[in-house]
Order: structure tokens, then sequence, then C-alpha cells
């Protein structure tokens, strides 16, 4: 039993020095991170990642001689380029391609539409540079979620509309709700064929535990000031009034929705469209909810061939409880678009 003891004495010491060790090295973390920037903006040239890939695969189908010489010519031509760019820069000549800009970004919304903090930021980079030929593309993929983080994310693209720069929106996989919120607010919606769009609606649903309380004999009290401070809770006891508020609020809700859609896409049969239903990109083009069936890809490799065309991606640095927090927010989402899925359309 002694040696038991000492065991268990040592085993706690271990523990204790362990947990000190990552609670120091935790804090050194966090301290390090407040010093850094609060995120880091990322220019990426599409238009030379294409011709980049392009030109690899038209080597790896020459010979090995032919290779050879196809390598050694391309060591030839960017040695120029270079030279030719650095010749340029010290005249204070523009290095530019000179063509016009497709600036492309992407917003991947979640439930409580967070991402809005990054587009914000890669919104306003954008318009600190852009010219007047310029065009913006954004990648959306969201099923919705909260109104006031969807509207603030379409806020933000208002702000491109306003300076009257052509906006497309491209969803390859699903714009519905808060997410088609979004979209309606460009010139121009190109939708993959089976991309989920519309879902013009509004939804809410909120758990009541009173019963089950009040079977455990345990009572809850409520004070509010004001008569629809509640209306619905979790633990106290609804009342019709207050069912009847929430759905008035629900239904004010949609009509704010409905009144955004139309105005921004004026020719929308809304009242044919608001219904809360969804429909896949083909059948959403048919009653005017997208302009044209297209993937994101090849809506930008047209592009290209005209324009210069760069992705603005702005990187939030998060702290290292942010990370594990947010990886199990992450899939809670992706568990959540799953079963709505699921709910909303026939599996195939």
């Amino acid at each position: 039993m002694e040696l038991l003891s000492q065991y268990g004495l040592f085993l706690a010491k271990i523990v204790t020095v362990v947990v000190a060790i990552a609670v120091i090295a935790v804090l050194i973390v966090n301290l390090t991170q407040r010093k850094r920037q609060r995120g880091e903006l990322r220019v990426t040239n599409l238009s030379e990642q294409y011709k980049e890939m392009q030109e690899n695969m038209s080597a790896s189908l020459l010979d090995e001689h032919q290779q050879k010489q196809w390598h050694k010519a391309q060591k030839k031509k960017r040695k120029q380029e270079a030279k030719a760019a650095k010749m340029k820069a010290k005249l204070g000549q523009d290095t530019a391609s000179g063509k016009p800009r497709e600036w492309v970004l992407d917003f991947k919304g979640s439930m409580d539409a967070h991402e809005v903090n990054s587009l914000r930021e890669e919104v306003t980079a954008v318009l600190s540079v852009v010219k007047p030929e310029d065009q913006v593309v954004l990648r959306l993929e969201s099923p919705g979620g909260v109104v006031h983080g969807y509207g603030l994310a379409a806020s933000q693209l208002q702000r491109i509309r306003d300076r009257q720069i052509p906006l497309t929106v491209a969803v390859d996989k699903v714009a519905a709700s808060g997410g088609y919120m979004m979209a309606c607010v460009a010139d121009k919606i190109v939708s993959a064929p089976f991309a989920i769009i519309g879902s013009i609606g509004v939804v809410a649903q909120v758990p009541n535990f009173n019963r089950f309380l009040k079977s455990k004999d345990i009572d809850i009290e409520l004070h509010t000031a004001g008569q629809y401070k509640r209306t619905l809770t979790l633990l106290g006891e609804n009342t019709e009034e207050g069912r009847q508020k929430f759905r008035e609020d629900l239904n004010e809700t949609h009509v704010l929705f409905k009144d955004f859609v139309k105005r921004m896409r004026p020719t929308l049969d809304i009242e044919q469209v608001a219904t809360g239903e969804h429909w896949y990109g083909t059948q959403a083009q048919g009653n005017g909810l997208v302009d044209a069936v297209s993937t994101s890809d090849e809506l930008l490799l047209g592009l290209m061939e005209g324009r210069e065309v760069l992705n603005v991606r702005f990187l939030q640095r998060k702290k290292l409880m942010d990370r594990f927090t947010g990886s199990a927010a992450e899939s809670a989402d992706r568990l959540l678009l799953r079963w709505w899925q699921r709910g909303q359309q026939p599996l195939n």
C-alpha cells in the first residue's frame, strides 16, 4: 500500500509539472500572437498559375530530348522577362501586364457568417486599387444562417456595386437563404447545373423544457421590462400571445428579405420564388434566380483570355484556443449542412 501511495504521489507531481508547462506554453503563444498583426492579405495570380500548369502539361507530352530543349528555352525566357521588368522598374515604368483585372474573392459561409470579417477586409483592399475597367467575381458557397450576419455580408458586396464595379457571383454548390441574399446583390449570378439556389424564407425553432422542469418540481422565474422583451423561451412557460408575436417577427423578417431580393433583381416574380423552396441551377435559371449556368472554373478560364485574374484572401490569425473551437464549429456546420440537404432534397 505504501508503494502504491508513493507511486500515486509521484504521478500527481508529474501531472502537475506537465500541466504547468502546458499553461506556460499557451501563455507564451498568446503573448506572441498579440504582437502579430491581426491578419495577412494574400494575392495570388490565378492567370500565372493556369499558364504554368498549361506549360507543364504541354512539356509532359514531349519526349526527353524535346523536354530538355523546352526547359532551356523557358529558362532563357524567364531571364529575359526578369531583366525587362527590372529595367522598367529602374525607369519608373509600370511593370503590370496592362490588362484589366478580374479580382476573385471567396466566401464559404457558416451559420453565424463570421467569415464576413475577412470579406470586409478583402473588399476594402480591392476597392483601394480597383480601376474602372476592372471586375470582381465572388465564389460563394453557403446554406445561409443568421440574418444580421448575412445582411452585413450582403452590405459588403453592395460597396462594390456602389463603386459601379461589375460584380459576378459564382455558385458551384449552394447559395440558399442568407447565401442567396448575398448572391442577389451581384450584377450577374452564375450557377453550376446542380447547385442549390433560393430558399428565400425565414425559419426559427426554439426547444422548450418547461414541462420537463415542472415534472421535476423546478420553477423558472422570468422577469422582463417591456411587453415583448421575451416572446418564446427555453425554460419558461410560453404563451399563445408570445407565439403569435414570434410568428409576426418571422413574417416581418421575411417581408424585408423579399423586398431586398426584389430591389436587387426587379424582374423576378418574387411571390413565386419567395416560398422557402430551393431549385437546382438549371431550374433557377428558368425562374430568373440566376443568369447563366456554368461552373466557376469555366467562368474564370473564359475571363483569363483578356484579363489578369487575381485571387484576394484575407487570412485572420487565430489564437490557439480558437483553432480548436473553430475546427469544432466547422465540423458542426458541415453536419448541419448535410442534415439540411438530406431533409430538403432527394438523395441520388
